[in-house]
């Protein structure tokens, strides 16, 4: 069976070079292609992973070369590469135009950061572009922020914050979505989180005993359901986890037919490793996991 993978990067050189990060090893289309045919991957989505290059570049500038050099690439594989075109975060009025020029393109999706500058998704800005995204159908793939996430301001540990924070950073913002009312107001735009929506399968049950308990007091406003019944309905990728446990405790709270198999290549490079976990385990709903929930978000929309 052929693999789909919700989560990889390609950045272009232009880009790279203006990145702390990523000017090594992360611009090799050819690397990235060989590595997909080891490990029986068809098609992979090329994500933006939320890198400085706007500081140096300006968010425009960033979007104009980025959005153009992933569409050329998918042009040259469109078999094997799915672009995730990104917007201009610090100019709204600029956003909707940009998400126009991405589905011109070619592109067929969105990557967005869980935040820009401490705003998350649920920040007003971001209305045009769920609007534009819902009209246009482009799915909504969620990476996590690294520049300034959440509580960067109290620890600048370099294990600690792609451990903890970034991750802490993809769950406050699909909390900050939900209290909002986004999901409920765009029910048929699908979102993508990277690593399982950060630690939200950890803390699902205390999402609904907490609500339950501050409705009682009406502390918090009605959502109309409990907070897991809402939260369940996003999507998440696996973000090249090689626990069994993990994959297990996602696939007991979201089901199959919401996780998405994803890589992080070039990040996580142990593919084969990602992939055995769900492959040689008892679980069900693998081909789901591995291709069918992917194919069908971009063959049919839903």
């Amino acid at each position: 069976m052929k693999i789909w993978d919700a989560h990889s990067h390609w950045m272009p050189p232009a880009v790279a070079e203006n990145t702390t990060f990523f000017r090594q090893g992360w611009s090799d289309a050819d690397a990235l292609l060989k590595t997909m045919d080891k490990n029986g991957m068809e098609k992979a989505v090329l994500l933006y992973p939320s890198s400085d290059a706007h500081l140096k570049m300006g968010w425009g500038k960033v979007c104009e070369v980025y959005n153009r050099e992933i569409a050329s690439r998918v042009k040259e594989h469109p078999d094997r590469f799915i672009g995730a075109g990104i917007i201009p975060a610090d100019n709204p009025s600029a956003m909707a135009g940009e998400i126009a020029r991405v589905k011109d393109l070619g592109l067929s999706c969105l990557s967005l950061a869980s935040s820009y500058d401490g705003k998350f998704l649920d920040d007003g800005r971001f209305g045009t572009v769920f609007e534009k995204a819902q009209e246009l159908n482009l799915p909504i793939f969620v990476h996590s922020q690294i520049i300034n996430p959440i509580g960067f301001e109290r620890v600048k540990d370099p294990l600690l914050m792609p451990v903890v924070e970034f991750l802490v950073d993809v769950t406050m913002c699909a909390g900050q979505l939900m209290m909002s009312g986004t999901f409920a107001q765009f029910l048929d735009l699908k979102f993508v989180f990277a690593h399982f929506a950060g630690v939200l399968p950890f803390v699902a049950d205390r999402f609904d005993s907490t609500y339950t308990m501050l409705r009682g007091r009406n502390i918090v406003k009605d959502l109309g359901s409990l907070p897991s019944n809402i939260l369940k309905n996003i999507y998440v990728d696996t973000s090249g986890v090689k626990s069994g446990a993990m994959i297990r405790l996602a696939l007991d709270f979201f089901g199959a037919n919401r996780i998405l198999w994803g890589s992080d290549y070039p990040a996580k490079r142990d593919l084969a490793a990602s992939l055995e976990v769900i492959r040689d385990s008892d679980i069900k709903g693998k081909e789901q996991i591995l291709s069918e929930n992917l194919r069908e978000l971009f063959t049919t929309g839903v």
